[in-house]
């Protein structure tokens, strides 16, 4: 049965890029310039990197946008577009590698995932970070506490220098470095902080590595 399902994820994964490939040429927009060159490397531009979507290209509105930060918290957050985007942003060099076996090269630029979290003052006891997205409301997936930390990991609020497409996430995208691009949700609208350690998200429910290191392998217990 278990492998029975991790076949149906692939065919699942397959058709959205399959889909995702026929989306329309993208165009900066007005003001903005897509870079093409970051830390003397060349970057992969917009048109040329691949991209899933579970349940097809979610649309989220600028002004209306909320994103909640709740669970282990002293004081839970409901922050606009305009609050991420007031918050000192830093910009990494970063590979994005799928599972699938394709990757690409971008610059990333945005907060720190720390920065937001702080806002909401975590208890004593975290462990966990559910990212709530538009297209799994009751959590597409997770990263270890600790990790956030260590690795200063940021939401790409802009990619290649121009604010990120709807189709690549908009507002954000989490960028999940080191770590497969299952990893990288997209369309988030809630950050639970959690100490339930055991918990697993959509794809991993189907057999991916919780990890998702990308040095490492795709699946548990499968070779």
């Amino acid at each position: 049965m278990r492998r029975l399902l991790l076949f149906l994820a692939l065919l699942a994964a397959v058709a959205a890029t399959i889909l995702a490939g026929c989306r329309p040429a993208f165009t900066p927009p007005a003001g903005e310039v897509e870079a093409t060159e970051f830390q003397g490397q060349h970057l992969t531009p917009i048109n040329n990197q691949r991209n899933n979507a579970l349940n097809g290209t979610q649309v989220i509105d600028r002004e209306t946008y909320r994103l909640v930060v709740d669970g282990l918290v002293d004081s839970p957050q409901s922050l606009s577009y305009q609050d991420l985007l007031n918050l000192p942003a830093l910009s990494k060099l970063m590979p994005l590698n799928c599972v699938e076996g394709w990757s690409f090269t971008a610059k990333w630029t945005g907060p720190t995932l720390k920065s937001i979290i702080d806002k909401a003052k975590p208890k004593t006891g975290v462990t966990t970070v559910i990212f709530h997205t538009k297209d799994v409301a009751d959590g597409y997936f997770s990263l270890d506490y600790q990790y956030i930390i260590d690795k200063n990991i940021i939401i790409g609020m802009k990619l290649n220098d121009v604010t990120i497409p709807t189709d690549r996430g908009f507002p954000f995208q989490v960028v999940a470095e080191s770590k497969y691009g299952y990893k990288w949700s997209k369309w988030i609208d809630r950050i639970e902080l959690s100490s339930d350690a055991s918990f697993r998200g959509y794809w991993e429910s189907y057999g991916y590595n919780n990890n998702a290191d990308d040095k490492g392998p795709g699946f548990e217990g499968f070779p």
